[in-house]
């Protein structure tokens, strides 16, 4: 049973949901992945306070960098950048069929792409680490010491199936199967992705622990490791499950092209073109944030000569674009804007 709950991770979204229809229900999972995505686009774009301007973290953020870790960061940043430009190549070459069939790269790409700009900006903190799991509870944290823009600042803590959303006020009402339309709908349907993560991550950890006879949750009877949990179980485990941020809902796109589920995404019916666009824009958002943070602690200077002298297939690109459109109006004092401290 814990294999096969694993093995349909992108089921699992659409549990609480039974529309009539078979063919329709063979669709339901991918249309509820589409939800949640566009769903969190949505809610960046129509979110007062997506910027790093009035972000108190990031004017008082000052981070010195060495040589060794300034060359590291310039490494994780060019594997970003590589990552989104191929991803970006997709939109470029392809039809909505194009699209349907690049599903077994674009999903890992959208999420590697943010990793490795995540863990440029945690490097600029004195995080240096490869381990996804390491990576996403760092992450965890800046979320909530709001190190990030209100519109991505919302996260989910609590025990096993008692959990609490945070920073997202309308995600207690139930989700529907359509796309968002309106803020109730984009945050209901993030609150439920949220949850679902959560839940699938506490599984995850409690199969770790429960698989070490070391770490093993014993019964206070027998002494034999435990095969069922109560609350006051799951309990003993929340402190390892982190918080759960968007970093951990990009990191459901890490599917293997191997892995069967993506066939039901690549025959499902819906509108993958949608799909595609709202990774990017949620991709380039994240990575114009870590690149903001990455600017400030190289300096400005340092970070534009950098990037004038990345490989050819970046030059000129989205890159520079980020850099002259948000980086620089942030950074450097403008006509209508002042960094103030951070300046």
């Amino acid at each position: 049973m814990k294999e096969r709950e694993e093995e349909n991770v992108v089921a699992l979204y659409a549990g609480e949901q039974q529309p009539e229809g078979q063919e329709w229900q063979k669709s339901i999972p991918a249309q509820v992945f589409l939800n949640y995505f566009f769903a969190i686009n949505y809610h960046i774009k129509n979110t007062t306070g997506n910027g790093l301007e009035h972000l108190a973290f990031f004017r008082e953020a000052k981070p010195e960098l060495t040589e060794k870790d300034t060359e590291a960061v310039k490494r994780l940043l060019q594997n970003s950048w590589s990552t989104e430009y191929a991803l970006r190549a997709t939109a470029e070459l392809g039809d909505e069929s194009y699209m349907r069939n690049a599903l077994h790269w674009t999903f890992p790409q959208a999420y590697y792409t943010v990793f490795a700009g995540l863990q440029a900006f945690l490097r600029t903190r004195g995080v240096n680490t490869n381990n996804d799991a390491l990576v996403l509870r760092e992450a965890g944290r800046l979320v909530v010491k709001n190190a990030y823009p209100h519109a991505i600042s919302f996260y989910a803590s609590g025990h096993y199936d008692d959990f609490n959303i945070h920073r997202l006020p309308l995600a207690h009402y139930k989700p529907g199967l359509q796309i968002a339309g309106k803020e109730l709908e984009a945050q209901a349907q993030v609150g439920q992705f949220l949850r679902t993560t959560r839940r699938m991550k506490a599984k995850a950890v409690r199969q770790f622990v429960q698989g070490n006879s070391a770490t093993a949750i014993r019964s206070s009877k027998t002494g034999e490791i435990l095969q069922k949990f109560g609350p006051q179980h799951w309990q003993q485990l929340t402190w390892r499950v982190g918080y759960t941020t968007l970093f951990d809902l990009m990191a459901r796109l890490r599917i293997s092209s191997s892995h069967r589920e993506i066939e039901r995404f690549v025959q499902a019916d819906i509108d993958f073109k949608l799909f595609h666009e709202s990774l990017l824009e949620i991709v380039s958002y994240l990575n114009g944030i870590h690149e903001a943070y990455v600017a400030q602690a190289m300096g400005i200077q340092q970070y534009e000569t950098f990037v004038q002298e990345l490989p050819k297939h970046l030059q000129n690109s989205f890159v520079a674009a980020r850099l002259n459109e948000q980086i620089k109006p942030l950074l450097l004092p403008g006509e209508d804007y002042q960094l103030g401290a951070a300046a």
